[in-house]
């Protein structure tokens, strides 16, 4: 359904999918059709205003085939390194802000989360202890599975907001609930502050549900009990659609409205795409550095 639009406010969309490919397409055709028209502090003077939502996009499957899109801006090797840097930590090492590099990976902060007043200054105090998140999401669930409070924050409010590149990811939500039968499905949301839909939100999601399947199986071990993985909820206040991009997300879009986004798709078992992944994969244990470079996309 079109949002409903006010002056002076900012439109919101909601978007419900069977699994990613078809959420990623509505969610770009969703803020083309209604998003915003507005600047960003990222603007070239020859640019266009960016079309920009709030927006909440659930996935009621999140590993429901297919599961990848073939046009994602990026590729399979991106994809993967993407997901280890998010579950597994292999570009922590370029977390150096004294040095100019990058003050934060989302798993830097989601396992091992220590708030400071100066991310530039090596020598800031560290008054408290690193904290893993994600291990208190797995133990509080294990204890209490209907717990509201299993969440996971990355924001520092005293240091992040003199920051250039603050996170966008803010917060990890987790729930479980079971059915008629008993069986429990990890239901997580995640709420973001602003987002890239067209190059970036792919990514962010393929990752954010493998970490969610991990948490699941986690939790699993723990309890001596099967837990599934449930819906996803993707919460953005700011999703945008950069105007540097039309010209590339606008032959994307012909392309969504001519066509069922079936065609556009993989299964995460087609033969090439394993291929790419696997090789992806070992590249990556010989050298983490081997594909992505500092600076790419958080």
């Amino acid at each position: 359904m079109a949002p409903v639009l006010t002056e002076g406010f900012i439109p919101v969309i909601s978007v419900t999918a069977d699994c990613l490919p078809q959420a990623w397409e509505k969610a770009v055709l969703g803020v083309w059709d209604n998003g915003l028209e507005v600047k960003t502090q990222y603007d070239k003077p020859e640019d266009p205003l960016s079309k920009d939502a709030t927006a909440v996009i659930t996935v009621t499957s999140p590993f429901a085939e297919p599961r990848i899109h073939k046009n994602f801006p990026g590729g399979p090797a991106e994809l993967e390194a993407y997901r280890q840097e998010v579950v597994s930590g292999i570009h922590d090492h370029w977390i150096d802000p004294a040095a100019g590099k990058w003050t934060y990976t989302y798993h830097q902060r989601l396992f091992a989360y220590c708030p400071v007043e100066n991310l530039r200054d090596p020598n800031t105090p560290k008054p408290f202890e690193e904290v893993n998140q994600i291990q208190y999401i797995i133990d509080k669930l294990s204890e209490v599975t209907h717990t509201r409070r299993a969440q996971a924050i990355t924001w520092m409010p005293s240091a992040d907001p003199d920051t250039d590149d603050p996170p966008c990811l803010q917060r990890i939500w987790c729930r479980l609930v079971a059915n008629s039968e008993g069986e429990l499905a990890l239901n997580m949301n995640t709420h973001w502050r602003s987002r890239d839909l067209y190059k970036a939100w792919f990514m962010n999601v393929y990752a954010l549900t493998d970490l969610q399947r991990i948490i699941a199986e986690k939790i699993s071990e723990k309890i001596n009990q099967p837990v599934e993985v449930g819906r996803y909820v993707d919460i953005s206040d700011s999703l945008h659609i950069y105007g540097s991009y039309f010209n590339d997300a606008e032959k994307e879009v012909a392309k969504m409205r001519q066509s069922p986004f079936t065609g556009r798709a993989w299964q995460s078992t087609h033969p090439a795409f394993e291929m790419m992944i696997k090789e992806a994969h070992e590249n990556l244990a010989k050298d983490p550095d081997w594909y992505a470079k500092p600076g790419g996309t958080k």
